[in-house]
């Protein structure tokens, strides 16, 4: 690495656990220009900072190739497998079981009413009779 070291970056250690997850240069074709651990540490800057991905700074790469790998491997499913494995160490180390024994459901999913959602908020209409102090003539003085 031939730039100064962000908070966001991996240690040698970190990115020893994680190596193995990201995936390969695929086979064939132009050689990487950036090191899988530089595109991680990029995509981890943005996430950390949560700057926009153009003011990803200037010895990273550019930021059109880390967004681009973050989406391939969000819809390869790398993030996920990632989150599951670390997920799982984190819960061994703390002596508990690899897979978590409870859900959160969340209530406000749940139904709460047969009308649906805008028949059940719509704001009722105040009648003349209501307020007919506003409406009243003005009264001589």
């Amino acid at each position: 690495m031939s730039r100064a070291r962000y908070p966001s970056d991996l240690t040698d250690a970190e990115w020893e656990r994680i190596a193995s997850l990201i995936p390969a240069p695929k086979p064939g074709g132009r050689p990487a220009r950036h090191s899988r651990r530089e595109i991680v540490n990029a995509i981890f800057y943005v996430l950390r900072e949560g700057c926009t991905w153009r003011a990803l700074p200037h010895d990273f790469p550019a930021w059109q190739t880390v967004y681009d790998y973050f989406w391939h491997w969000r819809g390869a499913g790398i993030w996920t497998e990632l989150h599951t494995a670390l997920r799982g160490e984190v819960r061994q180390q703390a002596g508990r079981s690899v897979e978590p024994s409870a859900a959160i459901l969340d209530s406000q999913s749940a139904k709460t009413t047969e009308k649906g959602g805008h028949a059940a908020t719509t704001v009722a209409k105040r009648s003349r009779a209501a307020n007919a102090i506003s409406w009243s003539t003005p009264s001589a003085c």
